[in-house]
């Protein structure tokens, strides 16, 4: 009876041991990952690499040393590594089950990089949602609309879709259409409208803008106007050139002034 009581003692005094020193790995090792985290985000490499490339990097160094701090507390427990691996082998199949939208989420984070559609900061279209990429991380990409939602957007769905990046180019072009009644003068609405253009704050000379008669009906005529600007300013441009077209054909008389029919209105 000694002798059992004398093992059951040792047993557990071994067992607490190991659990007190798990524990206190666990700890420890929590508190080194942040460090880290914290150093390599003030890092001047990272810095210097573009944003999503940066955050998809944090979010990767941050899930291996997870794994390491978890293959050690293992270790530590005296679980046989080997039994580990043949547990995780024997259940391989429902665990790929189980994990293959997550894995494929990975696999499109990596796509991602690896191509780089887009950049951080960038305003893109994709999978059914509008808006600036904050970051990508190991799993989703998160994406801030123009009204302030935040999107969570998986890399896989993102890596398969079509993806317009309206932020990729320098210069973007504004397409507007305007009609006005058919009894006016067209040379006199184009010259109308082109004088307009090129006293908006923001057009560009080159490329050369645009206003042309570019169909109508039996009561109206339609004008297509089209002016280059820089991306940023792209809004302000199309807003701008709205108002005053708008004013300066009421101004000067035009018939059905101002009807806007269509606006190709690029996000």
């Amino acid at each position: 009876m000694d002798t059992i009581i004398t093992n059951l003692t040792g047993m557990a005094t071994a067992a607490g041991g190991k659990i007190v020193l798990a524990l206190l790995v666990l700890i420890f090792g929590t508190i080194l990952i942040k460090s880290i985290m914290k150093f390599l985000k003030r890092s001047k490499f990272l810095n210097k690499v573009e944003g999503t490339v940066r955050t998809f990097t944090l979010s990767f160094c941050k899930a291996v040393l997870y794994v390491i701090l978890v293959i050690s507390i293992i270790g530590i427990m005296g679980v046989p590594m080997a039994s580990v691996v043949a547990v995780l082998a024997s259940a391989g199949v429902a665990v790929g089950l189980a994990l293959q939208g997550a894995l494929a989420n990975l696999a499109g984070g990596i796509m991602l990089m690896i191509f780089k559609p887009f950049r951080q900061g960038d305003f893109i279209s994709a999978a059914g949602v509008d808006g600036v990429v904050k970051e990508v991380t190991l799993f989703y990409t998160i994406i801030l609309t123009p009204d302030n939602k935040r999107v969570t957007v998986p890399n896989g769905s993102l890596m398969n879709a079509n993806i317009t990046d309206y932020s990729a180019e320098e210069l973007r072009r504004v397409d507007l259409s305007f009609a006005c009644s058919k009894n006016e003068a067209p040379a006199k609405v184009q010259d109308l409208m082109l004088a307009v253009i090129s006293s908006t704050p923001n057009v560009l000379s080159s490329p050369e803008p645009f206003a042309r008669i570019s169909g109508g009906s039996n009561e109206a005529m339609e004008f297509t106007v089209r002016a280059w600007c820089k991306s940023q300013d792209y809004w302000d441009v199309y807003f701008t050139l709205t108002q005053k077209i708008t004013e300066a054909m009421a101004e000067n008389n035009i018939k059905a002034p101002a009807i806007r029919i269509t606006a190709e209105a690029q996000k």
